[in-house]
C-alpha cells in the first residue's frame, strides 16, 4: 500500500467476523415476528381467506413470504433482510389498520381477536428489531 494514503481503512460492519451479541439478538427478534406474523396469515388463510377474492392471495403470499423473510434475517448477514423485515411488518401493519378503518379490497375486519393481536404485535416488533437491528450493525 502506498504509504502517502495513511492506515488501512476499517472494514465495514458487514464485513466485520462476527455481528454484535446485541444486534444479533434484534435480528432473530425480527425473525421470530415476522414468523409469527407468517404463521397468523396462514392460519388465517386456511380458516377461511382463502375464499376471499384478492386479500386471500394476499394472506398466502405474506404467508409464504414471512417465512423466507424469518430464514434470510437469520442466515443472511446483509442490511437487505432488515430492510426487509422493517417493509414486511410495516406493509403488513398498515392492509391491517386500511382493513379496521376504510376497509381494504372489500374486508372489513375489527382489532379484536387474538389472531389480529398477535399478528399486529409481531408486525410492530418485526419493524422496531429489525430497524434496531440495522441501526446496531451499520450506523456507527
Amino acid at each position: 500500500m502506498d504509504s502517502s494514503h495513511g492506515a488501512v481503512p476499517p472494514r465495514p460492519r458487514s464485513q466485520s467476523p462476527a455481528r454484535p451479541p446485541a444486534a444479533r439478538g434484534w435480528r432473530l427478534a425480527a425473525s421470530l415476528a415476522v414468523l409469527v406474523s407468517a404463521v397468523v396469515h396462514v392460519v388465517l388463510y386456511v380458516d377461511g381467506y382463502d375464499t376471499i377474492a384478492v386479500v386471500g392471495p394476499l394472506f398466502l403470499l405474506n404467508a409464504v413470504a414471512g417465512v423466507a423473510l424469518a430464514v434470510l434475517l437469520v442466515v443472511w448477514r446483509h442490511w437487505l433482510p432488515l430492510v426487509g423485515g422493517i417493509g414486511f411488518g410495516g406493509l403488513t401493519l398498515l392492509a391491517f389498520v386500511l382493513s379496521t378503518t376504510v376497509g381494504f379490497y372489500g374486508v372489513n375486519e375489527t382489532f379484536a381477536g387474538t389472531t389480529e393481536i398477535v399478528a399486529a404485535a409481531a408486525e410492530v416488533v418485526a419493524v422496531v428489531a429489525s430497524a434496531v437491528a440495522l441501526l446496531r450493525e451499520y450506523v456507527r
